[in-house]
């Protein structure tokens, strides 16, 4: 029986050697401390994880695919620099009965090196194309040192705790949560009100899926469509931050339907939550077939920026006020998930 070990996976993007892919990793054509796109990241990321699952998958059923049902989280730790290379270290942590989740550790090598990011990717197996296409069972590992089950313990935890928040997302407001909302509410009632209004934090567009873009056939690629989330969610959390938002986390990301040649999708991005610094940013992607006889919600993001300064030090941002109902309950929600650790927390 295998071990986490045997399924590692190391990959370079040769950031300090190529200088036709650095500039295509860059922010802004001059000198900006952390000034690499989180977005072309995220897709590299994604193919990491599906390259390190489907190695381990191959070896029992070499006709199988798989594909992201979700990221978990990425947690960004340190600024990462467009002049120097970027590792990326990934490994299975575990395995469920048809799912793996694949953990990614991102890091500039060197002295000094530099540890940027910790990211878990749930992943599924499957065999066949289309309609026709049915989830596989996948071999089980065996964990044995203390890391190893560390990490297995962590992906238990971390999908149990994820099951706790959806149940919690239909819970009520508690008393303290109950008052937060009304003196949001009550605040817009007060003569000369200026503050941010939920329902004007929006940005959205639309695009065509082409060819080019095909990843598994007549499927796109789920790297890009997170790129695309993220740097739309990016230009409306500058509609909050008086200065620079950069990522801290992706929260979340759900794959619900798979988006396929031809589709048209609509993305729609709000602010749902700020804190003293920080700035939720809730991303849906909607697809429509080329006929137009369907419509579905294939992914959902939660993403989480910071505020800060030319140094990266963290700034204040101004309080949203939400209006409706259902902008209660988003914020409600991001407020909740503020006051968890989150997993990285566990991890130390």
């Amino acid at each position: 029986m295998a071990r986490p070990i045997d399924t590692a996976c190391h990959r370079t993007i040769p950031l300090s050697t190529d200088s036709d892919l650095r500039r295509s990793y860059m922010v802004v054509n001059e000198p900006l401390v952390g000034n690499v796109r989180f977005g072309r990241l995220l897709e590299a990321l994604d193919k990491m994880a599906e390259d390190t699952a489907l190695n381990y998958v191959r070896q029992t059923y070499p006709e199988a695919r798989v594909v992201t049902a979700a990221i978990d989280e990425i947690m960004i730790m340190g600024a990462a620099d467009v002049n120097r290379d970027i590792v990326l270290h990934a490994r299975i942590n575990h395995v469920g009965r048809t799912s793996m989740e694949v953990g990614i550790r991102v890091e500039h090598p060197g002295d000094p090196g530099v540890y940027i990011a910790s990211c878990f990717f749930t992943m599924v197996a499957r065999l066949g194309v289309g309609d026709d296409s049915k989830s596989v069972t996948i071999p089980p590992l065996d964990y044995l040192d203390e890391l190893e089950k560390k990490h297995y313990e962590n992906a238990i935890a971390s999908r149990k705790e994820y099951r706790n928040q959806q149940d919690a997302a239909q819970e009520p407001p508690c008393r303290e949560e109950y008052e937060l909302l009304t003196r949001l509410h009550k605040a817009q009632d007060e003569p000369g009100f200026k503050g941010l209004l939920s329902g004007n934090l929006v940005a959205d567009s639309w695009e065509r899926m082409y060819p080019a873009k095909e990843n598994v056939p007549t499927t796109i690629f789920g790297g890009y469509l997170m790129r695309r989330a993220y740097e739309l969610s990016s230009i409306c959390a500058e509609l909050v931050a008086p200065n620079r938002p950069v990522i801290v986390a992706v929260n979340r990301v759900n794959f619900f339907h798979p988006v396929r040649l031809g589709d048209k999708l609509h993305y729609t991005c709000r602010v749902v939550y700020t804190g003293k610094t920080s700035i939720s940013v809730e991303a849906n992607i909607r697809r429509i077939s080329r006929d137009r006889t369907s419509e579905a919600l294939s992914n959902s993001c939660l993403f989480t920026f910071v505020n800060v300064d030319d140094h990266l030090n963290p700034l204040p941002v101004p309080t949203i006020y939400p209006t409706t109902y259902s902008e209660d309950a988003l914020y409600l929600q991001a407020y909740r998930r503020s006051k968890n650790p989150g997993r990285h927390q566990r991890r130390k």
